[in-house]
C-alpha cells in the first residue's frame, strides 16, 4: 500500500499540480489521498476532482470559532492517515496543537530564500532591496511562522527590469520543480525532519 499524502490548498493549485503530475508519472510513490481547502472557490479543489482524488471544503464560517473549524480540519486530515501532510498555498495559519498532531510531517513551500523575507509580499520586498538573487524553500512545518528545517531551495537571477509579477512567474517555476523533489525524498526516506539534508 502506498504512503499517503493530504494536500491543504486556498488558492489556484499550480504546486498541487505540478505534485499530481510527478505522482501519476511514477516519481512519487505515494497516493494524494485528498486535497482539503478552506475556500469554496479555490481552483485546487477543480484540479483534485479532475485527477479523481478526494476534494474536501472545510470552511471556517461553517464553524462557531476558529478552534471548532481547526479540529474539524484535524479530524478530516487523520481520517487519512497521512505519511506527510502538504501546505499548497494553505492560507491560514495552523496552531501549535495541528502541528503537533501531526509533528514532523508537514511541509510548506515559502517564496523567499529562507530565512530571508518571511511573511508576504516577498517578491516585491525583494526588488525593493535591490537583491540580485530570489527564490523558494521548502520547509518543514513547525509553529513559528515559515520557520523550520529548510529541505531544498531554488534559486533565480533577479534581472534587471523585473517586476513583481515576473519575478513570482519565475520562482514558481522553481517551486514546481522543488517541491515535488522535496516530496519525493521525504517519502522515499532520504530526509526527515531530524534530517533534512538542505541543498
Amino acid at each position: 500500500m502506498l504512503p499517503s499524502i493530504v494536500v491543504l490548498a486556498s488558492g489556484s493549485g499550480s504546486n498541487l499540480q505540478s505534485i499530481i503530475k510527478h505522482v501519476d508519472r511514477g516519481h512519487i510513490r505515494a497516493e494524494i489521498a485528498a486535497v482539503i481547502s478552506n475556500n469554496p472557490d479555490a481552483m485546487a479543489l477543480v484540479r483534485a476532482q479532475a485527477a479523481g482524488i478526494d476534494s474536501v471544503l472545510i470552511r471556517q464560517s461553517d464553524h462557531a470559532s476558529r478552534e471548532a473549524w481547526e479540529l474539524a480540519l484535524r479530524e478530516r486530515v487523520s481520517k487519512y492517515k497521512p505519511a506527510l501532510v502538504v501546505l499548497a498555498g494553505f492560507m491560514r495559519i495552523l496552531s501549535e496543537q495541528f502541528i503537533a498532531h501531526f509533528e514532523k510531517r508537514i511541509m510548506n513551500i515559502h517564496p523567499s530564500l529562507l530565512p530571508a523575507y518571511r511573511g508576504i509580499n516577498t517578491h516585491q520586498r525583494v526588488l525593493d532591496a535591490g537583491d540580485s538573487e530570489h527564490g523558494a524553500t521548502v520547509h518543514f512545518v513547525t509553529p513559528k511562522l515559515d520557520d523550520g528545517p529548510i529541505i531544498i531551495q531554488g534559486r533565480v537571477q533577479v534581472c534587471s527590469g523585473d517586476d513583481a509579477e515576473e519575478l513570482a512567474h519565475r520562482v514558481l517555476e522553481q517551486e514546481h520543480i522543488i517541491y515535488p523533489e522535496a516530496i519525493r525524498q521525504f517519502i522515499e526516506g532520504e530526509i526527515s525532519f531530524d534530517n533534512p539534508g538542505c541543498r
